[in-house]
Order: C-alpha cells, then sequence, then structure tokens
C-alpha cells in the first residue's frame, strides 16, 4: 500500500517550483546528466535550463572529455589576482593547456570559438601568467586551447578541441 499525503494540489506544486528552483537542487542534478555520453536535454529538475546552466554544463563536458582523452585536468575555473579567468587548467602530456570552454545550443549563429575575441584572450592570458607566477614562473610549455560543446536538443553532445587557438603576445605588445 502506497503512502500518500492528501495536500491541496496548490501546494504539491509549491513543493516542485520550491525543489526545482533550488539552485543546490539544479547544481547536483547537472553534475549528474552532464555526461559526454548521455542525450542532451534543455530541461533540467522539472524547469527549462537557463543560459549559465548551459554554460556550467558545456565545462563539465568538455572536463570529462579532456580526462578521457589524457589529458590530466587539473583546476576547474580559475580566477586569477589580476581579474584572469581560466575555465579549465589541464596537462597534455609536457604541456600546460589553458582552455576556454564555449557553449553553444546551436550552431546558427557560428562556430562557439568566434565568441572569443581579443578582449577574452587578455582575460585568459593574464589567468595564465597568475597560474605560472603561482608555480613560480617554471621555464615550461603552455598553450591556449578552446574546447567547442555544441548541445543539440536530443542528441549527444559534440567536443572540438581547438589546439594553439591563440598565442602568447610578444613583450612589446605586453600591457596593451
Amino acid at each position: 500500500m502506497k503512502l500518500r499525503l492528501s495536500l491541496p494540489k496548490s501546494l504539491w506544486r509549491w513543493l516542485r517550483r520550491r525543489v526545482t528552483g533550488d539552485v543546490r537542487v539544479r547544481t547536483s542534478v547537472l553534475w549528474l546528466r552532464a555526461r559526454p555520453l548521455a542525450l542532451f536535454q534543455r530541461r533540467l529538475a522539472g524547469r527549462k535550463m537557463n543560459s549559465g546552466e548551459i554554460g556550467a554544463m558545456g565545462e563539465l563536458i568538455a572536463a570529462r572529455w579532456l580526462a578521457k582523452h589524457g589529458r590530466k585536468v587539473l583546476h576547474r575555473n580559475y580566477r586569477g589576482a589580476n581579474r584572469g579567468e581560466v575555465d579549465i587548467v589541464a596537462r597534455h602530456r609536457d604541456v600546460l593547456t589553458f582552455i576556454e570552454v564555449k557553449s553553444r545550443t546551436s550552431t546558427a549563429f557560428g562556430r562557439p570559438a568566434d565568441a572569443v575575441g581579443p578582449d577574452k584572450q587578455r582575460l585568459i592570458q593574464r589567468g595564465a601568467m597568475d597560474w605560472l607566477r603561482l608555480l613560480g614562473n617554471p621555464c615550461i610549455k603552455f598553450r591556449f586551447d578552446i574546447a567547442e560543446v555544441i548541445l543539440t536538443e536530443g542528441e549527444l553532445p559534440r567536443v572540438h578541441i581547438i589546439e594553439n587557438a591563440f598565442q602568447m603576445p610578444d613583450r612589446s605588445m605586453a600591457g596593451r
């Protein structure tokens, strides 16, 4: 025998909205659902995903894809002291990679990598310099990659990595 509370329908509706709208619940469901080999669904815990949640899901999928394909993910969402940011810091063999993740639900307005302009590149470069400063400025090879994640409803996520997408400017361009 199934026990069911006899609460008014409006209270059930309120409770459902409360639970599915809770950030902690949605974040944990997002973490469970962000798998590179699972079909993408735009609804999360009963509600449509917003752009921030789509971006977070894209970062999770990209990090899992990178780990599965032989890269060691060292850090996610690194925020540097000098207003720099890097989505994923990973090691690919003997190269330290700073990866910017761009997620889109369609390619109607171009590729996701097109959104990484000069301003965004400078932000990533500042984050990379802060990371290297934390390591004591070692003489190691590093590069900047872009991970494109295409999330189409009812399809598997597509991940495309653009290695060495942009370079560090030479010393004459630093600080401009």
